[in-house]
């Protein structure tokens, strides 16, 4: 009995989850949708990396699971802004360590070479 009652309320459930209410959706004008890709892409190189999980594997100072700011900055420089960008956008591996960095799809590369060139501001002097 128990279990045809658990079975009842999972199917229940599963049924209500998957039906959708007639919900009126808003209609926006024109002037005020707002475009993610150019409200982000108003953002300095800095504030891009701190929106995303850069801060999980990276410091400005200190090795974590992948290189600090500085040791990407004292490695490369600004001939190497293209690539950098790519492999922000596409991933890597092999550079630093065996630990892979993940791609990050969702990153323009107008916004990739802006991280890119504040991480080489970084640069020890």
């Amino acid at each position: 009995m128990r279990k045809l009652f658990l079975a009842g309320i999972i199917g229940f459930s599963m049924l209500s989850c998957s039906q959708k209410e007639n919900v009126p959706v808003e209609e926006t004008s024109p002037e005020k949708t707002v475009d993610a890709g150019s409200a982000k892409s108003n953002l300095s190189g800095e504030q891009i990396i701190e929106s995303l999980d850069c801060s999980g594997c990276h410091a400005v100072n200190e090795r974590m699971i992948g290189p600090s700011y500085q040791e990407i900055a004292d490695k490369y420089s600004e001939k190497d802004i293209e690539l950098l960008a790519s492999k922000i956008i596409e991933g890597g591996s092999g550079v630093w360590g065996g630990v892979p960095m993940s791609p990050h799809p969702q990153v323009s590369k107008e916004e990739a070479k802006k991280m890119v060139e504040y991480i080489l501001t970084l640069k020890k002097k």
